[in-house]
């Protein structure tokens, strides 16, 4: 062991490791015998690729290797392919047109358009599609952006399959559709709807129809809508039992929870109890956190911050299947799943994706005898042993908080610790945080292994996740609890954590550093403009005038700030006192901003005030700026660029030198 100051310690896990071979797997299909699912490769470029397994093993890309499969639905996307008989159909990233595969042909044919080619271009995107059980028919989301100058219409369509780019509207209203499911003789139609200022995690109905084979749908009719004190529910993946009988998730016990449906009654029986969920906020299109499996569910469950995996048998008991994928993600105890999601039926179990805290995202295969690696995650050339080596396993920690700390709320987080098998830090010395504000701001810190937490770890500093009052996986209050009070709860939670840590002793309370992006990013710069905890901040695409964000943003969050802040432009005053860009008088701590200029979600133009802001005020800040890039980093050489910037200019502001050899790092003031 060699003593090094925090910051500074030589590492393994760089930048360009983060996004060396890595893949994202997701969306899950089991079709026949066939696995099918979708890798987003950073190495090319960002793109999405949908990769198909066959029973003897071999494992090949389903589309050309010019294909991105991408949809802009919601901005988001997700459930840009859907599978049935072999025969693919898939929106491609460049027109958002669906596009027929045959199984039969070859890889590099073009395919069969199955879509009208827009007015606008990009302003027709497809969804969340199934094909009907005879084959004739796609029934999926439509976002119809017109001649882009008002807001985009949000439908239920049916495609021909049969190449003639037929398209007929099914349901139309409704502000937001999607999850439409069809029953298994083809005769009904579920999905859910919703209307602004709700969102998928806020208030939701759950419809049914009469779905012909000509592609019609008559007989809508919601069911059993729920009401207790006003208050509504969030529905979350509807799936059809038989003919009559739907599985979903509903929160209206405020827990994500399993519920059969009757169809003809309405009525509905609560099969999962507790204090866990089964449901994630929805997003993006293609969630899938639970299967069938003869007459059992398995199913996925957030519980105390991470998930488990239950089996709900026909008696309604629940069997715990605690040791998946213990040799194939590693071995060890910390290798058993933390993460498990996109499950779908194969067999006598199913198909997941499944990570751990020292395991990156593999495919699974877990049945009654055990599990069985699919797809294996990436060769990281880092050791993957626990405590002392290279890779770090999180305390979860729940703290006091609210006005200066004291309570009588509480928070979560998981703290990671400085972790290297060959450098310690000097006698005396507490190492460096960085708190990490997740985006959303409804969602919930990742409960795997990430190289860009050990990135830092291993260099020497201590980073605190933090599931911040609005998180997901605590219950429906504590996800609503954020409600009228984003830019104050969520900080409070984040300067708490950080004070929490260093009144510990367990990091340096003058080296406090904070970073995110998106929701997260204006999370950092309001704990920077309102508050004095943090030393240093690094902002990502981050949301700095929350009016001209109302104003600006896209369709399927352009009245999320009704539920977080207030009613625009009625709250206009509560607006403007959140909004970091008019407190700039108040900003003195140095400040990295790192924005794409394709971003639709949060204009450059926000980013671009708050850089002139602090350049006339003189705060030490630079502006990162990526022209190929839209509402995150998906391209390689962007995500390395992006983290050695914010290496740098951490380094600077608390002193060290780090091992890494960095590009030059301009900064004003």
């Amino acid at each position: 062991m060699t003593d090094l100051p925090y910051g500074s310690w030589p590492s393994p896990v760089t930048a360009r490791a983060l996004v060396a071979g890595a893949v994202g797997l997701g969306e899950v299909v089991v079709d026949g015998d066939d696995v099918w699912w979708a890798e987003s490769r950073p190495d090319e470029g960002g793109r999405t690729v949908v990769v198909r397994r066959t029973p003897d093993g071999m494992v090949a890309d389903a589309v050309p290797s010019d294909a991105d499969v991408r949809t802009g639905v919601h901005e988001y996307g997700g459930g840009a392919w859907w599978v049935a008989d072999g025969v693919l159909v898939h929106a491609r990233r460049s027109d958002e047109r669906l596009v027929r595969r045959d199984p039969d042909g070859a890889p590099d044919a073009p395919g069969t358009l199955l879509t009208p080619e827009p007015t606008l271009p990009r302003g027709l995107r497809y969804a969340d599609g199934r094909a009907t059980p005879d084959g004739r028919w796609s029934v999926c989301v439509r976002e119809d952006h017109g001649d882009g100058r008002g807001e985009p219409t949000n439908e239920l369509v049916v495609v021909a399959m049969d190449g003639s780019q037929e398209v007929r509207v099914l349901v139309s209203g409704p502000d937001f559709v999607a999850s439409p499911r069809i029953s298994p003789d083809g005769r009904r139609l579920v999905w859910i709807q919703w209307d602004h200022p709700d969102l998928p995690w806020d208030d939701t109905q759950l419809w049914v129809g009469d779905l012909s084979s000509e592609g019609t749908l008559s007989g809508s009719r919601r069911l059993d809508a729920f009401q207790q004190q006003g208050r509504g529910e969030s529905f979350f993946q509807p799936e059809w039992l038989d003919d009559s009988t739907l599985l979903v998730v509903t929160d209206r016990d405020d827990w994500w929870h399993l519920h059969r449906v009757d169809v003809g009654t309405g009525g509905f029986t609560q099969l999962t109890s507790g204090h866990f969920e089964v449901a994630a906020p929805q997003w993006v299109f293609g969630l899938s956190r639970y299967a069938m499996v003869g007459e059992d569910v398995w199913f996925a469950r957030r519980e105390d911050g991470v998930d488990h995996l239950g089996v709900l048998r026909p008696d309604g008991t629940v069997d715990g299947v605690e040791a998946l994928g213990v040799e194939q993600l590693g071995g060890g105890s910390s290798a058993r799943a933390t993460s498990i999601g996109s499950l779908a039926p194969w067999r006598d179990g199913i198909v997941a994706v499944a990570a751990s805290w020292t395991s990156e995202p593999t495919l699974l295969a877990v049945g009654a005898v055990g599990s069985a690696g699919l797809r294996a995650p990436r060769d990281l050339a880092v050791d993957v042993g626990v405590g002392t080596d290279w890779l770090p396993v999180p305390d979860a920690i729940e703290f006091a908080t609210g006005p200066d700390a004291a309570g009588p709320e509480t928070a979560h987080a998981l703290v990671y610790p400085p972790t290297s098998p060959d450098h310690r830090g000097r006698d005396g010395d507490r190492p460096p945080l960085m708190v990490l504000v997740h985006g959303g701001p409804t969602g919930s810190v990742r409960t795997q292994l990430q190289l860009a937490v050990a990135y830092w770890t291993s260099r020497g500093f201590a980073v605190a996740d933090v599931d911040y009052r609005g998180s997901t996986g605590y219950g429906r209050p504590y996800r609503h609890r954020i409600r009228d009070g984003w830019g104050v709860l969520d900080v409070e939670d984040c300067v708490a954590v950080a004070r929490h840590l260093a009144a510990e002793g367990r990091v340096d309370g003058d080296r406090l550093a904070i970073r995110g992006g998106s929701a997260g990013g204006f999370t950092v710069l309001a704990a920077l403009a309102f508050h004095d905890a943090f030393t240093a901040g690094a902002s990502r695409y981050g949301i700095a005038d929350l009016a001209a964000l109302a104003a600006e943003t896209h369709k399927f969050e352009a009245r999320y700030l009704d539920r977080l802040v207030g009613e625009w432009p009625a709250d206009e005053a509560t607006y403007r006192e959140r909004s970091p860009i008019h407190h700039v008088d108040h900003l003195s701590t140095p400040l990295l901003l790192l924005q794409g200029l394709e971003d639709r979600v949060v204009p450059p133009s926000q980013a671009h005030a708050m850089a002139e802001a602090l350049r006339i005020r003189g705060v030490p800040h630079a502006l990162v700026e990526f022209p190929d890039e839209g509402h995150g980093f998906r391209k390689a050489d962007n995500v390395v660029r992006a983290l050695e910037a914010e290496l740098a200019f951490f380094a600077r502001c608390f002193g060290f030198d780090p091992a890494d050899d960095l590009p030059a790092l301009h900064v004003e003031g």
